[in-house]
C-alpha cells in the first residue's frame, strides 16, 4: 500500500512516496510539473535494469526525455563528471522549465542535485533512488554535492527535489554488501532519534536482511519520517540537523583516506558510529551498556565495526580537520548519550580519539 511523507518546507515542500511496482507510474506522476523537457542521469548498472521502465514511462506521458549516463562509483562524483553532465544537458537544449531525474543511488543523487541547483542558476528534479541507502538517507533533504581529493562532498548546495519516488523492489537487484550500507545509515536513525527503531533492527534481523516487504517499509518510513522532521526544523544544518551527521566525522575520513575505493559509505559510518559511541564512553557521555549495544547490533548485520589498522591515524585526524562540519579550526563530533539521544560535542581531544581507536 502506497504511503507517503511530506517534507515541510513552505513553498518547496514536497512528498516522499514509498511503495512497489512504482516505477512504471512516474511519467503520470511528474505532468504536474509540466517540464518542457526531461533527462535522466543514471549509471550503466541501475539504467541497463531499470532506463527503459523509466523512459517508456515518462515518453507515455508526453515529455520529450533522454539519458545521460556516467560511471558507476564514489569516485566519479566530481566535477569531471559535473562537467560531462551539463555538456550533455546544454547540447540538449534544455531550458529553465526542463527537468533532471536521478535514476540510481546516492552517487547519482548527490550529483544530478547538484547539477539541477547550477544549470542556468536552478532547474527543479526528482529523485528516484534505486539503493537502500539512498531511499533512506541521501535522496531526502537537499544536500547535493560532489567530492574533492581533499575531501567528500566538500562541494555542494542545499538544493531540494520537487519529489522522491521510491519502488522498493528496486532493492531486490540489490548486491548485499549495498543493503548492508542502507541498514548502518537506518541503525544511525535509531541512535540519534528513535530507540524502538533501534530495537525493531535488533530483533527483526533476519526478516529485514531476508527484504520482508512489510518490514523494509516500515523501517523505510520511518527512517524519512525522522529525516523530514529534522530537515523541516532545520533545512540549512544551523543546528539541530548536525545530529544526522552522526558517524560522518570519522566516516567521511576513512572514505577519503582510502580514495573513495576501499569502503562503501555505509560501510565508512558504521565504523565511525562505532568509534564515536566509544568516544562518548570515554568522555563520560555514554553508559557501556549502551556501547556495546551499538557495536553489538552493528556487527549483527556484517558491517565493519573498527578502523583498519594499516589507515594511518595522524591522516585520518587531517582529514577530519578539513570536513564541511570544522568551526574555527575545532572538529565537531555527533555523540550519543543513549540510545535514542545525541549531542554535539565540540571539545575531543587527539587523545581521546587515538584511545577510542585503540591506538
Amino acid at each position: 500500500m502506497m504511503q507517503t511523507v511530506r517534507v515541510e518546507l513552505g513553498e518547496r515542500s514536497y512528498d516522499i512516496v514509498i511503495d512497489s511496482e512504482i516505477l512504471s507510474n512516474i511519467g503520470e506522476r511528474i505532468k504536474v510539473f509540466g517540464f518542457s523537457k526531461v533527462a535522466v542521469v543514471s549509471n550503466p548498472t541501475v539504467f541497463d535494469l531499470y532506463g527503459d521502465i523509466v523512459i517508456d514511462s515518462i515518453k507515455n506521458a508526453g515529455f520529450e526525455v533522454f539519458n545521460v549516463i556516467i560511471p558507476d562509483g564514489e569516485e566519479y562524483k566530481n566535477f569531471n563528471q559535473t562537467y560531462q553532465i551539463l555538456t550533455e544537458l546544454l547540447k540538449n537544449k534544455l531550458d529553465r522549465y526542463s527537468g533532471l531525474i536521478a535514476l540510481g543511488g546516492g552517487v547519482i543523487g548527490d550529483i544530478t542535485g547538484f547539477v539541477a541547483s547550477i544549470y542556468m542558476r536552478g532547474i527543479h528534479f526528482i529523485q528516484i533512488p534505486t539503493t537502500l541507502l539512498s531511499q533512506v538517507d541521501s535522496s531526502v533533504g537537499g544536500k547535493t554535492g560532489v567530492n574533492h581529493e581533499l575531501g567528500k562532498n566538500m562541494i555542494g548546495t542545499f538544493y531540494q527535489p520537487r519529489l522522491v519516488w521510491i519502488d522498493i523492489d528496486t532493492l531486490k537487484t540489490l548486491p548485499k554488501r549495498e543493503i548492508l550500507c542502507g541498514i548502518a545509515e537506518i541503525i544511525k536513525y535509531g541512535v540519534i532519534w528513535d530507540e524502538r527503531l533501534f530495537e525493531f533492527l535488533v530483533h527483526n534481523r533476519d526478516s529485514i536482511l531476508m527484504l520482508d516487504r512489510e518490514h523494509l517499509m516500515l523501517i523505510i518510513r520511518r527512517s524519512c519520517e525522522i529525516k523530514a522532521e529534522v530537515v523541516s526544523a532545520d533545512e540549512r544544518e544551523t543546528g539541530l540537523r548536525a545530529i544526522l551527521n552522526y558517524g560522518h566525522t570519522i566516516g567521511h575520513a576513512v572514505e577519503t583516506e582510502t580514495g573513495y575505493k576501499r569502503f562503501l559509505h555505509g560501510e565508512a559510518v558504521a565504523i565511525g558510529m562505532n568509534i564515536e559511541a566509544k568516544i562518548a564512553e570515554l568522555m563520560g557521555f555514554l553508559n557501556k551498556r549502551d556501547a556495546i549495544r551499538i557495536k553489538s547490533v552493528i556487527d549483527s548485520y556484517g558491517l565493519p565495526s573498527e578502523l583498519p589498522k594499516d589507515i594511518d591515524l595522524d591522516r585520518l585526524v587531517l582529514h577530519m580537520k578539513l570536513d564541511k562540519k570544522v568551526e574555527a579550526g575545532e572538529m565537531k563530533f555527533i555523540i550519543p548519550e543513549g540510545i535514542g539521544k545525541v549531542k554535539i560535542q565540540r571539545d575531543v581531544s587527539i587523545k581521546v580519539i587515538r584511545k577510542a581507536l585503540g591506538r
